[in-house]
């Protein structure tokens, strides 16, 4: 066990010069103070040791009537000096704790933005794997704070060493033996602390999916996106449960390593006891044969009280540091991670306005962790400045097409091309500028209506008329005009907002999508959550938004795939029919036996 903590040590040793170089970064100014502050106050205690031994010595003498009232007078000058120590000891304290709480504002901050940089510059891909789910956690909730903590207990613990360095040399003054008898005392001591340390993070490491496990079913309880299907299908209860037994398992696996550390503690501070009754024995043995004096036996033994104490605390600040570079090693390894998707360093200008179209060619493509092909060998063409509809059962294979067209993921196999331009070849930034997406899930941003539509083009000064005409253009005028506040409405119930229906939501997000004046236009069931009325508005005016840009409809409506220039039925990865609505409908394929249950559905038909 020791080898194997030394050798973790060794390890994350080069992570505190990374660790303390983040601190520096974030709050130079700051930092010098605090150590400037933090060594000053480490020669506090030791000074007061000495000047104590001064005043016993100088009260002995006075006792003894060796030189009478002339000594006493003296004793005030070392006493008065203890006072002062001590009242600047706690001023130093008070000050270092002000200035090591905007050192740690500062920090947080900066570590926030790394990891939020970090966050947003991963492939989508990364979210799709639980064990990045698990490293994330650490990242953002174990590490987040521990460049701060690793400083602090790194400044204790070259604190806590000055002042024992001090007292070992006050004590090397009587035997060359009594500062290592104190050191050697206190080494069992450090290795229950690293033995502790290591266990309790590796216990960390095996359990961050049990962790967020049982935070997902506090979430579930307390969320009020399910307070109503657990009220409905009386989940509750069963989710309390599910919560407390994880929570159970989370708590005996924790006592379980607080008992083993406390035996090991108590093995550690025996021995540490009897290297300070071993030291005060002699010296007291000293004294009694006159080769000491009362003041050199309080020194002593404050110099082996405090020491011990402070090698304690040296320990604890060990662990303390150990543990933050264990968990920097997380928060490193995070950072570290490189996304695949990049942008050459010699990309081709994107092809703006398209004049031939986008071109799927021979994709085949699988999602991470999956042995099933979403598109198998899959070809298409998307005429530029035209409507194109692709429609299917869910898993056809729809929505991975927009994925691909986003550049979150390349295919395995084939090419993407607009205008016979590869999508590997253009700007990644640049590429995503000129594509506006209503995704089938859109995001319900907690802020005003104007601001909600705003994320699809933002910019410092979001264009108030632009924001109206996406609006109107979207059907999502008449919904704001409803609203307490209009335009400035907060929706959503984070912040005390305005709460929308799914279709609502909806037309907000079409609305963000047309404001951003793109190219190319991306619709994921755009009417999906649309009642027939506000559908058939929709449509009404789906052209007249589409004019002059090439548009992907993905559905399952044919009510809008008939909108469309072309519509292709997609199943398995692949296109099986192609055609105009009326082509399709009257071929008497898949397209038009689905058409004729929909509007059997619908009541158009017998």
């Amino acid at each position: 066990m020791i080898q194997k903590t030394l050798r973790e040590l060794y390890r994350c040793f080069p992570l505190m010069g990374r660790g303390l170089l983040l601190v520096w970064k974030a709050a130079r100014g700051w930092t010098i103070a605090w150590g400037i502050l933090l060594l000053v106050q480490g020669l506090i205690p030791a000074a007061q040791i000495y000047l104590t031994k001064l005043t016993i010595d100088l009260l002995a003498d006075a006792a003894g009537k060796q030189a009478g009232m002339a000594v006493l007078a003296r004793v005030w000058v070392p006493a008065a000096l203890i006072a002062l120590l001590w009242m600047a000891g706690q001023l130093l304290a008070s000050v270092i704790k002000r200035v090591r709480e905007a050192q740690a504002e500062l920090v947080q901050d900066s570590i926030h933005s790394l990891i939020q940089s970090q966050a947003l510059a991963l492939d989508v891909a990364f979210y799709e794997n639980p064990d990045s789910y698990d490293l994330l956690h650490r990242a953002r909730v174990d590490a987040i704070s521990q460049p701060v903590a690793l400083l602090e207990n790194f400044g204790t613990f070259i604190q806590n060493g000055l002042t024992i360095a001090v007292l070992a040399v006050m004590l090397a003054g009587y035997a060359f033996w009594l500062p290592l008898l104190l050191i050697f005392s206190a080494l069992p001591g450090l290795w229950a602390v690293g033995r502790s340390v290591l266990r309790q993070h590796q216990w960390r490491i095996r359990n961050t999916a049990n962790e967020r496990r049982a935070r997902h079913y506090d979430w579930l309880i307390t969320d009020r996106n399910s307070v109503a299907e657990m009220r409905l299908f009386d989940l509750g209860g069963y989710h309390q449960e599910l919560f407390r037994r994880m929570r159970e398992k989370l708590r005996n696996g924790r006592l379980g390593l607080a008992r083993d550390e406390m035996k090991a503690e108590l093995g550690a501070g025996v021995v540490a006891w009897l290297g300070g009754l071993a030291g005060m024995v002699w010296i007291l043995l000293r004294v009694s044969r006159g080769l000491a004096r009362l003041g050199d036996v309080v020194l002593c033994y404050q110099a082996f009280q405090q020491g011990q104490k402070l090698m304690r605390s040296l320990m604890e600040s060990t662990g303390r540091i150990y543990r933050s570079l264990l968990f920097l090693d997380n928060l490193f390894e995070f950072l570290a991670i490189r996304p695949e998707l990049c942008s050459k360093s010699d990309t081709k200008p994107l092809p703006v306005p398209l004049q031939k179209g986008i071109g799927f060619e021979g994709v085949t493509f699988c999602y991470p962790g999956s042995e099933h092909a979403a598109l198998d060998n899959f070809s298409l063409t998307i005429p530029s400045g035209q409507v194109t509809a692709i429609v299917g059962h869910n898993g056809a294979g729809k929505s991975t097409l927009i994925k691909l067209l986003c550049r979150f993921y390349d295919p395995q196999q084939g090419g993407i091309r607009l205008d016979g331009v590869d999508l590997r070849d253009l700007d990644i930034a640049e590429l995503r500028k000129q594509i506006a997406v209503l995704f089938q899930e859109p995001v319900h941003y907690h802020a005003s209506a104007a601001d909600n539509i705003a994320m699809g083009d933002r910019t410092p000064d979001p264009d108030a008329l632009r924001i109206r005409n996406a609006a109107e253009a979207a059907g999502a005028a008449e919904i704001i005009a409803k609203l307490p506040r209009g335009y400035e409405t907060v929706l959503g119930k984070w912040f005390g907002g305005a709460e929308l229906s799914v279709g609502e939501w909806q037309r907000i997000a079409l609305a963000r999508a047309f404001l951003r004046d793109a190219e190319i236009i991306m619709l994921d069931e755009p009417t999906s959550a649309m009642d027939s009325w506000a559908e058939a508005d929709w449509l009404s005016r789906f052209r007249e938004l589409t004019a002059g840009h090439t548009a992907l409809a993905i559905t399952h409506r044919f009510t809008t795939a008939m909108h469309a220039d072309m519509i292709h039925v997609m199943v398995d990865g692949r296109i099986m029919e192609s055609g105009t609505h009326t082509e399709l409908a009257a071929a008497g394929g898949l397209y038009a036996v689905s058409w004729r249950e929909q509007m059997k559905e619908a009541g158009y038909g017998g």
